[in-house]
């Protein structure tokens, strides 16, 4: 009779087989059963299991897997059976790439054994054994001449070498020249095998401990992790204690491996749990992960750890660890699947990148914010650009944007933001902060119109895919780039206002279809306030300089637990650590779109809103996006002159030049004054006046009208 437990253990059910005696029969009344049997808490002990029973020890079924661990799923087979292939194809390369050399000492070897061979056979050919005994009657002779028996022995023994010698040498130089003749006339596949069977014993009698054929191959993997291996390299983290006589192998504890060490693609991965009684947890276990990294002699970036979970089957001391043969970050990018979309609906995750084992990683935005931090130059605004690109793909999603750089990455939202505030001058703070106050305004019309409709319609009271077509509420992305540069550049009540309405949107704005996506280099408390960020719930870190700044992005304790940003290097570019609640994570590599993608993707989102009757805002009112979407040709410095200007209606010489070279350096830095005057003037710009008047003071600038009108006609009729 086998019992199959209610609960699997790794995914197998347990079974558990009870070979049982027949019953005995029931006790007499008057003879109580023992009292140890009454209070025993975990039942009657079956037949098998009694101590009494002699044929336990072989009838007992132990509760352990009949496969190998690397046997028993699919995956784990295909895994290992590729791993395999892989190996097998490595050292096919490998001594591939060698077999010139191979050649040569082949021949060496033949050579070497063919000198053996000779040396071997020389007495032989040269028939010694004879030879001992014409000199040994040759002395005897020597000794009694007049003896003419010895003579007649001494003849006849010489005569005997002498017929030896001729009938060996004849022997053996036919054998050469049969083999010879045979190896030359016999067709090639026949020659070669003659060859073979000629060489290779004479490459093995050349043999030596100097003379091996092949170079000895080390196959491409940095860890050949074992059990033993796992548990030195726990107890070097002081995870595990040492046995009490010193003695690591007989009495030490040791993990109890659920699956593995198995080979997993192109790392080795275990699943283990810590021994009871030594008060260590899974967390103790990823907060040492530097230090096991070291005793697995890997970088920490290949070792991927996690806790097993009660709902996988796992319990608080339940490690699933991967650690990869080399660094899995590294090689060509992975290019984005938005790139050559048609189209997208951010209500379904959206595709950002890859994790270290090549698993597709997806990102469900609705109801959410997020925030994305690193240092510079890291690909933190290409990632962050990731979420708004899914966001172009879709006509019922508007675009608010602000770059505090003001800088050429975000300038190919002008053809399709609703509001697109670029730099963090005077102006463009003014703008951000009417931007801000167009937002709440939005939210709480939206709310208001939420409360009005009937649960039939919004049951949850938030915004649904069909309420934002039939009421005209599209999704809205609120994109804010470069933080620090607005808040350094505010003064402290612009500041602390800013800092309210940021709050407030992304804490009550995604119920009302608002997704909010900030990012800044420097998340410390100054720059970006820990109260905007704490309501966050998605976070992305690419490279930071230390622990304390990768919390600062990814949240307090996170590079305790493992989310650890600091230990990724300059190399990994687009790679950082994604949080998406406050016990899951994830290193990833983001998908590569580069910035032609990027404004192809802004150039199709235009398309679309056009087509959909969404295009609204400045993108509808901006000349230089019209003149892309028409095709018509519109010289670099007005449009570059306009992105700058478009917050004001006239700007000082000075600041202009400032601006231009915040959006292109390689192309404007060696701009002046007078040069800018030149190449406005070959583009058509006609000046009413050279100087304008802000603020009250009065200097050299430009008037926004001059720019425009240097702009084909056909342009602002359209």
């Amino acid at each position: 009779m086998a019992d199959v437990l209610d609960r699997p253990v790794n995914g197998h059910p347990v079974v558990k087989v009870n070979l049982l005696k027949p019953a005995a029969p029931p006790a007499p009344a008057e003879e109580p059963a023992p009292a140890a049997e009454e209070s025993d808490p975990a039942g009657p002990v079956e037949a098998v299991d009694r101590d009494d029973n002699p044929l336990a020890d072989w009838l007992t079924v132990p509760d352990v897997p009949m496969l190998p661990a690397w046997a028993r799923s699919t995956a784990s087979v295909r895994a290992n059976a590729v791993a395999f292939g892989r190996l097998v194809g490595w050292h096919a390369a490998y001594h591939s790439i060698r077999a010139p050399k191979y050649a040569v000492k082949a021949a060496w070897l033949v050579a070497r054994g063919f000198y053996r061979a000779c040396k071997g056979l020389w007495p032989v050919l040269w028939a010694s054994d004879h030879t001992a005994t014409v000199r040994a009657l040759a002395a005897q002779l020597k000794a009694k001449p007049e003896d003419p028996e010895l003579a007649v022995r001494h003849q006849m023994a010489h005569r005997a070498r002498t017929t030896a010698r001729r009938w060996r040498w004849g022997a053996a130089g036919t054998a050469v020249a049969a083999a010879t003749l045979g190896i030359v006339l016999a067709p090639p596949v026949l020659a070669a095998g003659a060859t073979a069977a000629v060489a290779v014993p004479l490459g093995y009698l050349g043999r030596g401990e100097d003379a091996r054929l092949l170079d000895q191959a080390a196959p491409p993997l940095r860890v050949d992790m074992s059990a033993q291996q796992l548990n030195d390299a726990l107890r070097a983290a002081g995870l595990l204690k040492s046995g009490r006589s010193g003695d690591d192998e007989k009495d030490s504890p040791r993990v109890a491996c659920v699956m593995g060490p198995v080979r997993d693609g192109r790392g080795w991965s275990v699943i283990f749990d810590l021994p009871r009684g030594g008060g260590k947890t899974a967390s103790d276990v990823l907060a040492k992960r530097e230090v096991i990294a070291q005793e697995l002699g890997v970088d920490e970036i290949q070792v991927i750890m996690s806790r097993v979970r009660a709902a996988q089957g796992g319990n608080a001391g339940r490690v699933s660890m991967w650690v990869a043969d080399d660094d899995p970050y590294l090689g060509t990018p992975n290019p984005s699947p938005l790139a050559s979309a048609e189209r997208f609906s951010v209500w379904e995750p959206i595709p950002f990148g890859q994790d270290a084992r090549g698993t597709r990683i997806s990102v469900p935005v609705m109801w959410q914010s997020m925030f994305f931090g690193g240092l510079p130059r890291r690909g933190k605004t290409f990632t962050q650009r990731l979420m708004t690109a899914a966001g172009l793909l879709d006509p019922y999603v508007r675009h608010y944007v602000a770059d505090g750089k003001g800088g050429a990455d975000w300038m190919p939202m002008r053809a399709v933001a609703h509001r697109l505030v670029m730099g963090a001058e005077d102006d463009a703070i003014q703008a951000l902060k009417a931007m801000l106050d167009e937002l709440l305004t939005e939210m709480e019309r939206r709310f208001a119109i939420l409360r009005e409709l009937p649960t039939s319609v919004c049951p949850e009271g938030k915004l649904t895919p069909q309420i934002v077509v039939k009421y005209n509420l599209p999704v809205i992305f609120v994109t804010i780039d470069e933080l620090q540069e607005y808040f350094t550049a505010m003064e402290k009540d612009d500041r602390e206002e800013v800092i309210n309405n940021l709050c407030r949107i992304a804490r009550r704005g995604p119920a009302a279809g608002f997704v909010s996506n900030f990012a800044s280099q420097r998340p410390d408390a100054e720059s970006v306030p820990p109260k905007l960020r704490e309501i966050i719930t998605i976070r992305y870190c690419t490279q930071v300089v230390d622990r304390t700044s990768s919390d600062m992005v990814l949240g307090k304790g996170k590079a305790a637990q493992g989310a650890d940003a600091s230990v990724l290097s300059e190399d990994h570019k687009g790679t950082g650590v994604l949080v998406t609640g406050p016990a899951s994570f994830v290193t990833v590599r983001a998908d590569f779109l580069d910035g032609p993608g990027f404004a192809a993707l802004c150039q199709k989102g235009r398309t679309l809103r056009q087509a959909a009757g969404q295009l609204t805002g400045d993108a509808a009112g901006d000349v230089t996006a019209a003149a892309e979407a028409q095709g018509v040709k519109v010289p670099p410095i007005l449009s570059d002159v306009l992105e700058v200007m478009r917050h004001t209606p006239r700007m000082f010489t000075t600041d202009l030049l400032n601006g231009l070279v915040n959006i292109d350096d390689d192309t404007y830095g060696d701009f002046d004054a007078a040069r800018l005057a030149d190449e406005l003037e070959a583009a058509g710009v006609k000046r009413t006046s050279k100087q304008v008047k802000i603020s009250g003071e009065n200097k050299a600038g430009y008037q926004r009208r001059d720019i425009e009108a240097a702009v084909p006609a056909e342009i602002l009729l359209g």
